[in-house]
């Protein structure tokens, strides 16, 4: 069975990559479901369907090259062939941008990010989802992987073939900190309302019952070893900061040449400049001024 994993799609229909889906399609949909827009987009994973309880009008899942997916292999229509890196959308366009596992096949993930945070709109969010290189599926991962080519630069070819990691040769696991930096660096701000979180803490087996004999594991690493899930899920959201809009000097003037100038609210009281003294109102006596200087 090893064998015939060529790419992640591929890898999905065994059953880690069941266990994966289901667990990821819950987030998804508990996540999306409450996003409001108009503009939607996925990018990768063609087996899994990151914006179906997402309600907005506009929904396009795109897939990076033509001929390395099957007619039959999605259970949607891909509406959009593209660089995930060179993506076909104005800037500020797009509400909601879903990457399920996108950064890890890409070979320039850094790219791909940089580039969703163009097209977002302001205050649009980014999903993402990735497998933890901190993990128990990461440690077995890098392990069988420097295992199969060792034994492959030793010539000993019939060895590496029984030793074939059990994840696509070809992922690059980000983790989530570094994540964070990128996040960090492109104004998009993790969710503070549960945008970080992992799962999936059993060991990466190829049998469907281990599996399902070490479910326990999915209980007790949500409660004392959480970092250590190997798919982590991240929620960001992209921040703009505020900006004035400056009027022209030649508006400004005009508009202060027509403004009329206020009447002043406290009593009008004439000084002598020559005396030094106030005057009094016409309706009072003599006895009530006051000199203030003799002469």
């Amino acid at each position: 069975m090893s064998g015939e994993i060529i790419d992640l799609q591929s890898w999905c229909e065994t059953p880690a990559g069941h266990y994966l889906l289901d667990w990821e399609r819950e987030q998804y949909e508990r996540a999306v479901a409450d996003i409001f827009g108009y503009h939607a987009l996925q990018l990768g994973l063609p087996a899994l369907d990151s914006l179906a309880s997402n309600r907005m009008p506009h929904r396009w899942r795109a897939h990076c090259g033509i001929g390395s997916l099957a007619a039959n292999a999605a259970p949607w229509p891909i509406t959009l062939h593209t660089d995930y890196a060179a993506l076909p959308f104005s800037e500020g366009s797009l509400d909601l941008v879903t990457l399920p596992h996108t950064l890890d096949i890409h070979p320039d993930p850094h790219a791909v990010l940089r580039e969703v945070a163009r097209v977002l709109a302001p205050n649009g969010k980014v999903i993402i989802s990735g497998f933890n290189p901190m993990s128990l599926w990461g440690w077995r991962q890098r392990r069988e992987t420097w295992w199969m080519r060792t034994t492959r630069e030793a010539g000993w070819h019939w060895l590496a073939e029984r030793c074939q990691p059990v994840l696509p040769e070809n992922l690059e696991f980000i983790s989530p900190w570094r994540l964070r930096d990128w996040l960090r660096l492109l104004n998009l701000e993790v969710d503070a309302g549960g945008g970080d979180r992992h799962g999936l803490w059993r060991p990466l087996l190829r049998s469907a019952s281990w599996l399902h004999r070490w479910r326990w594991m999915d209980s007790a690493g949500g409660r004392w070893w959480p970092v250590l899930g190997a798919v982590y899920f991240v929620v960001a959201v992209k921040r703009v900061q505020g900006v004035r809009l400056l009027e022209p000097r030649w508006r400004r003037a005009a508009s202060a040449a027509q403004q009329a100038a206020p009447a002043s609210l406290v009593p009008h009281r004439r000084e002598s400049a020559v005396s030094g003294s106030v005057m009094a109102s016409p309706d009072t006596t003599d006895e009530s001024v006051t000199t203030l200087s003799q002469t």
